[in-house]
């Protein structure tokens, strides 16, 4: 099922569930009931409630989106790092350059087409991922420059090896859920409370306080289901891609 299907499901769902308890409600309630004579301190402690749990829902979308940020930026960084090292070595030997090039096309189109997928099913990065890269690695550092020239690329060539294994590293351990659990149980219960709240000021069966009931449930399932799809950066719908590698590595094709 979609990611999009399922937040038009549970804003409809949200929306269904308060219209039927309102309408459900005003239907049982008492004939001298009188929905104005709703007490200063509910409507004190609906305010009071609704203004927590804003910015509670505030935190937890500024939380997920900063992780989603740094995970597009450990990409950026492993891409940007190993298309130095295929532009550096130039100054190697035709057979030595050619071989770390081939051994870095391996590993990014490995990385594309294959680790990705095992990142958004599996949440986690390969083996064989890692064994590429070591393989880059060596092809780099067991090389011993011939002149001045090649040694001063030298250097800069294991900086930007360190550099991208870093990041790679750094992307591994954003692949799962950035919110415990006991948060996602915070939120549920915050939200169930809140609408729950608007039921204590004894809303009416017209249509404008319906309309304005279901859209308020609404924007909390959206705002719920925005989390949620953001909280796993390479799996979902707003997702991490891997567009750094191809726009690196032209040769890559998805």
């Amino acid at each position: 099922m979609s990611d999009w299907l399922v937040l038009v499901l549970a804003m409809l769902g949200a929306c269904a569930v308060v219209v039927v308890v309102t309408l459900v409600r005003h239907k049982r309630a008492p004939d001298d009931e009188d929905p104005s004579e709703t007490p200063d301190v509910i409507e004190y402690m609906t305010m009071w409630i609704g203004v927590v749990y804003a910015i509670v829902l505030g935190l937890a979308i500024a939380g997920v989106w900063e992780a989603r940020s740094a995970a597009q930026d450990y990409v950026q960084n492993e891409a940007q790092a190993l298309h130095e090292i295929s532009e550096r070595v130039r100054v190697y030997p035709p057979d030595v350059r050619d071989r770390i090039r081939d051994d870095l096309d391996a590993y990014v189109s490995y990385v594309v087409h294959t680790e990705w997928k095992a990142m958004a099913d599996d949440e986690q990065v390969t083996d064989r991922g890692t064994e590429l890269l070591q393989q880059v690695r060596q092809d780099v550092t067991d090389y011993q420059p011939r002149n001045d020239f090649e040694a001063q690329a030298y250097q800069p060539l294991l900086d930007q090896l360190a550099t991208a294994d870093q990041a790679r590293n750094a992307r591994a351990g954003s692949t799962g859920p950035t919110m415990p659990p006991v948060v996602w149980w915070g939120l549920l219960a915050g939200a169930v409370i809140t609408i729950g709240m608007v039921f204590a000021l004894q809303i009416r069966r017209t249509t404008r306080e319906l309309v304005l009931a279901g859209l308020f449930s609404a924007t909390i399932a959206f705002m719920l289901f925005l989390i949620w799809d953001l909280d796993a950066p390479y799996s979902r719908g707003i997702a991490v891609t891997a567009d750094p590698f191809l726009n690196l590595f032209p040769a890559i094709t998805s």
